[in-house]
């Protein structure tokens, strides 16, 4: 594969970097309210009235999402490559999400609105995923080579805060308050569903600075149904190509397997919360924005680290951190002891997305680098269904959650093992 042109060993400035950084702050929150938290305790509770059944109907509309985003997004980075600007298909697709959010006011607590969630839901995903191909992408326009990291591992730390402070808005102004603001209709569950446009105007607001401060690509002469054309085969020449290049495939299958252990975490480590600590609703969300604030600690230190050292080490010490302290958390019988050992591996989660981001920001060739984060995207959702199913095996099969959360160390594992074969460092920096 073409490794393009070395990257020009400038700074773009203080205010592009932030701003760019600031976007992360700004679409982090609408999952995490929306996707992790509030509104899907709403939908099986309150909308569908039926727990079970609404888990599993959530879950289906996340898997169709996910599974949108793996077929369509190698395909809009190669055709957003032949256009050149990232900015409008960044500022598209976050306005699905935004929408699709704000859809979601009209969810009222009743099975009829079952179907209008969903699809809001499901579009909510898709915006917010499609928007992060193009975000991504924009990193080398910000940073100097040597500033890479540090760059992305602030504008990760940022996501992390911005989704904290977010989501503590939503609970204590609106979840939690005796008197919701604005006069908000409990027996309509409207001070729920205010937080999804909570999250909704977060982004709207806290996007703005990308979108004016920070360069975008020149636009090419290609009319889009020849850049269609031009990006349909330049994906298939680098499908093709990746045979040869080693090092790129070898560390797109790694990091599918160990983010796929993340994601199996991120989605059922309440759940081993709640069953074998006993944890109440309360003590889960507030377990969950502590974790949260671990990691985004995590990702705003190993930023230097990425940068001193490399984002591939970065990573390995990531994945040892996250097996050593996730055996530690499989191990304990202590619910203080479990707190203890969960929140240092939360250091380790921001890390290893931060430096992944990096990593490929420093192998891809310039004029192939958005297709090459769509490829990343579908490396991240591929096989994302395997987690959640290996889970739920070996939990029936042992009859114990524990030995279902350990699968999740099975694929960081494997994943550290496939990244020991990358060779990063046999490439030139890519060009900005």
């Amino acid at each position: 594969m073409d490794t393009g042109q070395p990257v020009p060993s400038r700074n773009p400035g203080r205010r592009a970097a932030l701003s760019w950084c600031l976007f992360d702050w700004a679409n982090s929150p609408l999952p995490t309210v929306i996707i992790t938290f509030v509104f899907s305790a709403y939908f099986a509770r309150g909308v569908v009235g039926n727990e079970v059944e609404g888990t599993v109907l959530w879950s289906q509309a996340l898997t169709i999402a996910g599974l949108t985003v793996a077929v369509l997004a190698p395909i809009l980075g190669a055709i957003a490559d032949q256009t050149g600007p990232k900015k409008p298909w960044l500022a598209g697709f976050s306005a699905v999400g935004i929408l699709a959010a704000g859809a979601l006011w009209f969810v009222h607590p009743d099975p009829a609105d079952t179907l209008l969630a969903l699809i809001a839901v499901g579009l909510v995903l898709i915006g917010t995923e499609f928007a992060n191909i193009f975000y991504n992408a924009m990193l080398a326009r910000v940073a100097s080579p040597e500033r890479l990291g540090r760059v992305g591992g602030w504008g990760w730390a940022l996501g992390y805060l911005g989704a904290i402070i977010c989501l503590l808005i939503a609970l204590l102004v609106f979840v939690q308050a005796e008197t919701p603001p604005f006069g908000l209709d409990k027996a309509e569950a409207e001070h729920i569903r205010a937080t999804a446009l909570l999250a909704a105007a977060w982004f709207v607001i806290f996007s703005i600075p990308l979108l004016k401060y920070v360069p975008d690509d020149e636009r090419q002469a290609l009319s889009v149904p020849a850049a269609a054309r031009a990006g349909l085969k330049s994906l298939w020449q680098t499908m093709r190509s990746l045979r040869e290049d080693r090092d790129l495939w070898v560390f797109l299958i790694a990091r599918m397997l160990y983010a796929d252990g993340l994601a199996t975490l991120f989605q059922f480590g309440g759940l081993y919360a709640a069953g074998t600590f006993g944890m109440s609703f309360a003590e889960i969300i507030q377990f969950g924005i502590a974790l949260n604030v671990t990691a985004g600690i995590g990702a705003f230190c190993f930023a230097w680290v990425d940068d001193r050292i490399g984002a591939k080490p970065t990573i390995a010490i990531s994945l040892v951190g996250l097996i050593c302290f996730g055996f530690a958390v499989l191990l304990v019988e202590d619910v203080a002891w479990f707190w203890v050992f969960a929140l240092a591996l939360g250091i380790f989660v921001g890390p290893s997305q931060s430096a992944s981001r990096t990593l490929l920001t420093r192998m891809a060739p310039a004029e192939k680098r958005t297709q090459l984060f769509g490829l990343y995207a579908l490396s991240g959702k591929a096989t994302s269904f395997l987690g959640p199913a290996l889970l739920g095996w070996a939990t029936l099969i042992f009859d114990s959650q524990r030995a279902g959360m350990a699968t999740i160390l099975g694929f960081w594992i494997v994943g550290l093992a496939l990244l020991a074969l990358v060779r990063p460092a046999s490439r030139p920096a890519p060009a900005a």
